[in-house]
């Protein structure tokens, strides 16, 4: 039988679906009878509750519950003899006129809409590289050296200097008014090492312990805390102890304490080049995949549906909440979160999984089992026990799809790099460990 579907506008559609009356009346009294026989009632055994009872109980709930099922039923296969791909949950509602003994509803949806891909010779990305340099090592064994070293307290006749750790007690005061988050006793922090601002900073060089200090400090406007953002404080500053760093010299033995099997300075050097070499990877891969993104998503046309757009919006608003309760936020299921908030950044991820699900496709871009494979055993070279690592990804279907999605990602990044105008950039190490 032909289905009508009328085209509303751009990817919206519309299907009247009918049914018999005697078939939803027959369902729901089959239903009702297989309930009689362990529904519960007082007054009656089990199995014996009469069905005037039973009805008078459950026979709207299992009304609604047939109507929904004959519902769906009816227009799954509408859709599928119609051959559309139903982007997201019809709106059902019911139609008069239907004639006697039949009941009629409106199916209105959208679909999945057509994905016009440009010439992809012509979009522009900009692919990026980074070397891993001996002054990387160098910054890389300061911070193992940084997370390792030992403290001793300086003599008092001593002054504060960079390099040291100051124990203080402090307080701020705006317009003569304590400030929350203004205060605080046997405070520690690192001198020269950026942890409070500037002018904090500069003020504690130079004191001694037992040594009181009031300086003004300007707050930046762009503060993260709001409430003090571009105001003036005066803070009383004491200073309660001051230690000297000691930080461990690049040897054997530090070589050894690492775990650097042959215990040799060249070794270790040469563990952290590899590490960082696959890091720079990692974040060079993702950061070119995102120029690649970016380039499809201007190449492609298409129009976007409202429902996947919704859906991806209530993800994204459950992922908040699930954020603000890890936070300790009270009320986190109540708190009223925007949808509008989300809805530019949902509808870009929806148009982006069109795309590349239309690219995977027309282009065989799917992921290899050795393509799996080889990204697993990549990701687990960062752990002590590569071999567990692999086990656990490989024995886990969610984990597998996340990886999959990765490889597919890769695939893309790869056939677009290999059509469109690239650009090279040389990118300097620090520059991308701090994007």
């Amino acid at each position: 039988m032909a289905v009508n579907v009328e085209t509303l506008e751009k990817l919206e559609r519309r299907i009247t679906l009918t049914l018999a009356a005697d078939t939803i009346s027959s369902e729901v009294e089959s239903r009702l009878k297989r309930l009689s026989r362990t529904v519960k009632a007082a007054g009656f055994r089990p199995g014996k509750v009469p069905m005037s009872v039973v009805t008078q109980r459950y026979g709207y709930s299992v009304q609604y519950e047939v109507m929904n099922d004959k519902v769906g039923q009816a227009f799954a296969e509408a859709a599928s003899e119609a051959k559309l791909r139903v982007a997201g949950a019809p709106r059902i509602t019911e139609k008069e006129g239907a004639g006697e003994g039949k009941i009629a509803f409106d199916a209105t949806f959208e679909v999945y809409p057509e994905v016009k891909l440009g010439d992809l010779s012509g979009a522009e990305v900009e692919r990026v590289s980074t070397e891993v340099t001996d002054a990387a090592i160098d910054k890389t064994l300061d911070i193992l050296r940084k997370q390792r070293r030992t403290f001793a307290q300086r003599p008092a006749t001593e002054g504060a200097a960079e390099g040291d750790r100051a124990t203080i007690d402090f307080e701020g005061k705006i317009d003569g008014v304590p400030f929350e988050g203004g205060k605080a006793e046997a405070f520690q922090f690192m001198i020269g090492e950026g942890q409070m601002l500037e002018t904090f900073d500069k003020a504690v060089r130079g004191m001694k312990a037992g040594e009181s200090k009031t300086f003004p400090l300007q707050f930046p406007a762009d503060y993260h805390g709001k409430d003090v953002a571009g105001k003036e404080a005066d803070f009383l500053v004491t200073l309660k102890k001051i230690e000297a760093q000691n930080l461990p010299e690049v040897n054997e033995a530090f070589a050894k304490s690492l775990g650097i099997k042959e215990g040799t300075v060249e070794g270790l050097r040469a563990d952290v080049k590899r590490n960082l070499e696959r890091e720079v990877k990692f974040r060079v891969l993702a950061r070119n995949k995102a120029a690649v993104m970016d380039a499809l998503v201007k190449a492609a046309e298409l129009d976007v549906p409202k429902a996947l757009v919704q859906q991806e919006t209530d993800r994204m608003i459950e992922g908040a909440r699930a954020d603000l309760k890890k936070r300790g936020i009270k009320d986190a299921d109540t708190t009223p979160i925007p949808p509008e908030i989300f809805q530019p950044q949902a509808e870009r991820r929806v148009r982006l999984g069109l795309v590349v699900a239309e690219l995977v496709r027309a282009n065989n871009l799917r992921a290899l089992p050795a393509q799996l494979q080889a990204h697993i055993e990549e990701m687990a070279q960062s752990y002590e026990k590569p071999s567990e690592v692999v086990r656990w990804y490989l024995g886990d279907r969610q984990r597998m799809a996340e990886v999959e999605a990765v490889v597919v990602e890769n695939n893309v990044a790869e056939f677009v790099l290999s059509k469109a105008k690239v650009t090279d950039k040389l990118l300097p190490f620090d520059d991308l460990m701090t994007a």
